[in-house]
């Protein structure tokens, strides 16, 4: 079933919010203005507005970069600037308050090649110029799967980059400027991750996704069996690297298995939330609430949930949770880590 313009699938589950006035900080999504995506073409003011008008008590948003709106010529190095630049439009935008109560985009994670080496730098200040008030750092893709069934972005050409001597070069860079890093990984580069975060202690890092746990291809039907490899890799992370805080959410992407997308329903909250506790249970037990934070990842989690249905998710597998470790979870690390 074609789920590229999913508006009617989703309706077919609606929920009203859970916990309506429960402070959220959504620490992650994207804006984009493309053709060809395989969930939603268009992701600007009226689309996210529009998602976070669910009835839950979005106070703020972080964007996290997406190769969007890059500058069509100048140096190639200097081209993701545009997509900072274009973001800082979308947030001023939301400071209008023409777009209703939440700050779209408070905080901004751009790009840049850190495979230039100490030439990032340049980069990285023109980044921080073009969003003086909400650019925090970048975001680098190092997702790698030898299986064409895994969504693998075609700009990431191998594995092992995050090990890469060059990479390091560029890394070093982010630290001296106060810039966080994100990394989106496959499960399998945990250990690569590890091995960053060990070697850079004094850059503040986040682990998105959880990881990014893969259910398909040659991963499906071997979930039991990667849990327990994700669960001892991500363990790892927990216990050797305190600059490092995790995302939970994105277990609705096609990768992760769960074939939300195939179904005539799409789920409900509580199937939602059975099916990820283990998951961010997990984490938020090695972590600690206060080195974790949800993620709404969309529009690309659209494909198997609406937005609202997405966060009632998180609401009730942390129901029985400390007050101060949900708020924790839902806005405070991420005010804290995010600077907002």
């Amino acid at each position: 079933m074609d789920r590229s313009q999913n508006a009617d699938w989703l309706a077919q589950v609606q929920e009203a919010a859970l916990e309506p006035d429960l402070p959220i900080i959504d620490t992650h999504h994207h804006l984009w203005d493309r053709n060809g995506t395989y969930i939603q073409n268009r992701y600007l003011m009226d689309e996210i507005a529009d998602d976070l008008s669910s009835g839950h008590n979005i106070v703020s948003t972080v964007f996290v970069e997406c190769h969007a709106m890059y500058r069509a010529d100048g140096p190639e190095a200097m081209r993701p600037v545009g997509e900072v630049e274009f973001v800082n439009g979308i947030a001023a935008m939301a400071a209008s308050g023409a777009y209703g109560k939440p700050q779209v985009a408070k905080a901004i994670i751009g790009h840049a090649d850190l495979q230039l080496g100490a030439g990032v730098r340049a980069v990285l200040e023109a980044e921080m110029a073009a969003a003086p008030e909400r650019y925090r750092g970048i975001r680098y893709i190092g997702a790698w799967v030898e299986d064409p069934a895994v969504f693998t972005p075609n700009y990431v050409k191998g594995p092992g980059l995050y090990l890469d001597t060059k990479f390091r070069e560029g890394f070093a860079e982010l630290a001296p400027l106060g810039m966080i890093f994100e990394a989106a990984i496959r499960h399998p580069q945990l250990s690569d991750f590890h091995s960053l975060a060990c070697a850079f202690p004094n850059t503040k890092m986040v682990l998105d996704h959880i990881g990014g746990v893969v259910g398909v291809g040659t991963y499906a039907d071997r979930r039991d069996e990667i849990f327990q490899t994700w669960k001892a890799d991500i363990a790892a992370v927990a216990r050797d690297c305190p600059n490092v805080v995790v995302k939970l959410g994105a277990l609705n992407m096609t990768y992760c298995g769960f074939g939300w997308e195939k179904r005539d329903l799409p789920p409900s909250s509580e199937e939602l939330c059975e099916a990820y506790r283990p998951y961010y249970e997990t984490v938020i037990e090695l972590f600690g609430a206060e080195r974790c934070m949800f993620e709404s990842n969309f529009p690309v989690d659209k494909v198997s949930c609406s937005y609202g249905v997405l966060w009632n998710a998180f609401k009730r597998m942390t129901k029985d949770y400390a007050s101060a470790d949900r708020a924790a979870l839902f806005h405070d690390t991420a005010a804290r880590f995010y600077r907002i």
